[in-house]
């Protein structure tokens, strides 16, 4: 049996616990959290997915997440993640939550962000490459390489770093 979460409806209330891969191959809601990791300096970390992946191998991302497990909170899933996938703790802040109707599955996603101050020790079995920055080279680099399209969706509707500019590629120059 692979990993267990919460089946939810579309207001987010629990319904039974499920298998994940069923969940998705069902098409049924369940939890995700993530967190948008920040330096002292405000900058933001952006990953690149190792291409062994199943679900979106080698594309960029500026979340760090996964399911939310049985019992446990969004604020707890978004804490434990950086601590499995980047190897450090932070206290994490709630910025928002909404049904993500992704590109794999629907789900609620539950959208963190932290202030991060130790060195990283990213796992390579999920990211394969990392760097910081600063919320213009973000807009730039969004804009120049494959990223999950959830993670885009996401961006659109984050309060401080969203815009409909900033995530729409650029428009090609007509000749």
């Amino acid at each position: 049996m692979g990993e267990r979460v919460e089946r939810v409806d579309e207001q987010d209330r629990v319904l039974g616990v499920v298998d994940r891969d069923e969940a998705i191959r069902e098409g049924w809601p369940h939890r995700v959290a993530t967190t948008v990791c920040r330096d002292a300096r405000g900058r933001v970390l952006v990953h690149r997915r190792p291409e062994h992946l199943s679900r979106f191998p080698g594309h960029h991302d500026w979340l760090i997440g996964g399911a939310v497990e049985v019992g446990e909170s969004y604020e707890e899933a978004a804490s434990r993640e950086p601590a499995e996938e980047l190897g450090v703790r932070a206290r994490v802040r709630f910025v928002f939550t909404f049904l993500c109707r992704g590109a794999i599955s629907t789900y609620w996603l539950g959208v963190h962000e932290a202030v991060v101050t130790q060195p990283l020790t990213p796992d390579p079995s999920e990211i394969a490459w990392h760097g910081w920055f600063s919320e213009a080279e973000f807009r730039e680099v969004i804009r120049e390489r494959l990223f999950v399209p959830d993670g885009l969706d996401a961006l659109r509707r984050h309060p401080g770093l969203g815009s409909p500019a900033a995530t729409r590629p650029p428009t090609p120059p007509r000749w």
